[in-house]
C-alpha cells in the first residue's frame, strides 16, 4: 500500500470532514444517546467490512462515536484508508466532522535515548513502535517520542507536550493561549510546529502536519 504525502492525505478528506492528525485520519460523528453512539458504530464497521480490523478505531461516547483511520502494518494513511474514510462518510449520511479537538504527544529531550527509552516503557507499560516512539497498546494515553539532544540544557524543561490541531484550527488555538498569558517562543519552522511559553517559561509545541513534506 502506498503511503500518501501529508498533503494528499489532508486533501483528500478535507471535504468529508475528516480531518489528517499525527499520521491518522480522525473524524467523529455527533449521537444524541449512547444507544444511537453504538447503532452508529455498527453502521460504521459494516461499511468498514474486511477492512475494519486492520485500519479502523472506534470511541464510542454517550454523544458522539469517534474515528480513527489508519493502516496498522504501515502506521501511516494509505488510499485504502481513504477510501475507507468515502465509505463510512457515505454510510452515515455524510454526518462526519472534524473530531477530536487535539491529539497530544509527551516529548522527551535526551542525550542517550536509548539508555532513557526503556525506563519510560516499563514505567508506562508502553509498546516500543518501528521509529522509536512509545505508545499505549491501548491507545488510552499520549505517545512519548524523544529528541535527540546535543549537550545537558538545564536551564529549561526537558520534558513537554505536544498539542496536534487540525491545521485550519492552530491559528485560532495559539491566539487563545498567548490571549491566557501565554507568549511565543519559536515559529521559524512554521507552519510545522510553534513553541509557546507560559508565564514562567514552561514551554509546549502546537503542531500540525504542514511543513513537513
Amino acid at each position: 500500500m502506498e503511503m500518501l504525502s501529508r498533503q494528499a492525505a489532508s486533501d483528500a478528506v478535507h471535504d468529508l470532514g475528516w480531518r489528517f492528525q499525527l499520521r491518522t485520519l480522525r473524524a467523529s460523528i455527533p449521537a444524541a444517546s449512547l444507544a444511537e453512539a453504538v447503532a452508529l458504530a455498527q453502521t460504521v464497521v459494516h461499511a468498514a467490512g474486511t477492512d475494519a480490523d486492520e485500519h479502523l478505531w472506534l470511541d464510542v461516547r454517550r454523544d458522539q462515536v469517534l474515528l480513527a483511520v489508519q493502516s496498522q502494518s504501515t502506521q501511516w494513511v494509505t488510499e485504502v484508508d481513504v477510501e475507507l474514510a468515502r465509505r463510512i462518510t457515505a454510510a452515515v449520511g455524510g454526518r462526519t466532522r472534524p473530531g477530536v479537538r487535539q491529539v497530544l504527544e509527551y516529548a522527551i529531550d535526551a542525550l542517550d535515548i536509548d539508555a532513557v527509552r526503556p525506563f519510560w516503557q516499563a514505567l508506562l507499560a508502553y509498546a516500543q513502535d518501528e521509529d522509536g516512539s512509545l505508545s499505549d497498546p491501548d491507545r488510552q494515553s499520549p505517545p512519548i517520542w524523544f529528541q535527540q539532544m546535543d549537550a545537558p540544557r538545564p536551564q529549561r524543561n526537558r520534558i513537554h507536550l505536544d498539542v496536534t490541531v487540525p491545521h485550519d484550527v492552530a491559528p485560532a488555538r495559539m491566539a487563545a493561549a498567548i490571549a491566557a498569558g501565554g507568549r511565543l517562543v519559536y515559529d521559524a519552522e512554521a507552519p510545522a510546529f510553534w513553541v509557546l511559553a507560559d508565564p514562567e517559561g514552561n514551554e509546549a509545541c502546537v503542531t500540525t502536519w504542514q511543513g513537513r513534506d
